[in-house]
């Protein structure tokens, strides 16, 4: 239906980081958006949770209330605001929405990446719309992009630094020679790290994104259980330093490959060319490194998180939907119309950087080599640094199975030769790719 009033009423659940910089830059910039758009958007009803708490913002007392209902079931609200996070109770409240006949902006990642596929289709049988370019990359346009610019394409690979806590850990042991622990806390101080981190130094944040990215890329419905995920917390000075060595830099790396197998999505701690673009991404910014067949490589960059980066991607969203108010017409809806197979992560191929010591004598290297050697792991090149009685063996492995390199560490494991393994990375860089062959990949995306 077309809206003939010239204004959209607007009503929004949560009021925090990123729910002040909604109604900020509304409210700032309330003229230059109501010229472009060619109507006024007015927030009209925000849920919170306390009417005592503190805001970021100011807000007329009587537009707050603590009950969401009076949001969702508002006969003059046009589009509702999502914004407190979490599973429950906000995907009952959207799809409550949606039954009301209001449009949705979400910027919940957690949400979108576990029930994407629920949400998309109540809101399609509803005849509404629901955006959430806010749930990836903060104000970094990226879902978009991916839906109409870049839907002449195949997209074939993601590789994104999508959470700014563990980049801006990372610099820090970089640049600073800080460690983990140092990193973390000064993150913390900054506001860049939740007093419990565990979620962005483990990786789930990261994933949750990755999840939403690779869904839209990929046109296959890709979930957070099927991205694997792992940490930064076991990253130490000397992988840093070694890495460097190497022309490496260490970055949280999310992975996203479709290739004929199936879907590759995995986060992970990873060795990248000191000269790709995204090695030279520091502190608390995200990039996305998107390869197409059409247009090649693009990197789309920028502040991934805080209140008014994430803000302005909600407000995009709220400006798109309200334009199509005007025009009668719709965002575009799901586009999984695929059902690709997601990869084991035993399965995927990659090159490994290891770090192990072993004691000081002859012969030593050549019983190692051997476990490489039954696991059909081979070396493309190793380190050896004098510890006295010890030796600390660096290497670096050509592309191989993952089922391959663990088997391999087992072996290494059981070996009296190796007193302990202190580091297996993995390694992204144009040799991968080369090793499973763009034919192989192109086939796959015609199927």
């Amino acid at each position: 239906m077309v809206k003939r009033d010239r204004i959209i009423r607007v009503g929004q659940i949560g009021c925090g980081t990123v729910g002040s910089g909604v109604i900020r830059i509304l409210q700032d910039n309330a003229g230059a958006i109501s010229r472009r758009t060619g109507c006024e958007i007015r927030v009209v009803r925000i849920a919170v949770k306390d009417l005592a708490d503190a805001r970021y913002v100011e807000v007329p007392e009587g537009m707050l209330t603590i009950h969401a209902g009076d949001v969702i079931e508002d006969p003059e609200i046009d589009i509702m605001v999502e914004v407190m996070g979490g599973i429950e109770p906000a995907r009952s409240f959207i799809l409550e929405a949606f039954a009301a006949g209001k449009h949705v902006v979400s910027a919940n990642k957690e949400l979108m990446s576990t029930h994407g596929g629920e949400i998309l289709r109540a809101a399609e049988g509803a005849g509404v719309d629901i955006a959430f370019e806010a749930s990836v990359g903060g104000g970094i346009p990226i879902l978009l992009p991916l839906k109409q610019s870049l839907a002449g394409n195949a997209v074939n690979q993601i590789l994104g630094i999508v959470n700014g806590t563990t980049n801006y850990v990372l610099s820090r042991m970089t640049q600073e020679g800080l460690s983990f622990s140092q990193a973390i806390t000064k993150a913390q101080s900054l506001g860049y790290a939740e007093a419990d981190p565990s979620a962005d130094v483990e990786g789930r944040d990261a994933a949750a994104k990755l999840a939403i990215l690779a869904s839209m890329a990929f046109n296959s419905r890709v979930t957070l259980d099927d991205v694997y995920a792992e940490g930064i917390t076991g990253i130490t000075s000397d992988d840093i330093a070694f890495g460097r060595d190497l022309g490496y830099v260490i970055k949280l790396l999310a992975v996203a490959k479709d290739e004929m197998d199936g879907i590759s999505v995995r986060v992970h701690p990873t060795m990248i060319p000191a000269n790709h673009p995204l090695a030279t991404v520091r502190d608390e910014n995200n990039a996305i490194f998107v390869s197409g067949d059409a247009v090649g490589e693009l990197m789309f960059y920028g502040k991934g998180a805080g209140s008014l980066p994430a803000a302005s991607a909600v407000v995009g969203d709220v400006i798109s939907i309200a334009r199509n108010m005007l025009s009668g017409g719709h965002m575009v809806g799901c586009t999984c119309f695929y059902e690709k197979p997601i990869k084991n992560m035993a399965d995927v191929v990659c090159r490994y950087f290891m770090i192990f010591d072993v004691p000081d004598r002859p012969g030593v290297l050549a019983r190692i080599a051997g476990v490489f050697g039954d696991n059909e792991v081979s070396i493309k090149s190793v380190i050896q640094h004098g510890m006295g009685k010890e030796a600390r063996i660096v290497l670096i492995t050509h592309a191989v199975r993952e089922e391959s390199l663990r088997a391999t560490v087992r072996g290494l494991e059981e070996l009296e030769a190796v007193n302990r393994i202190v580091s297996v990375i993995r390694v992204e860089d144009p040799e991968v790719e080369e090793a499973q062959g763009t034919e192989n990949r192109a086939a796959s995306r015609k199927e």
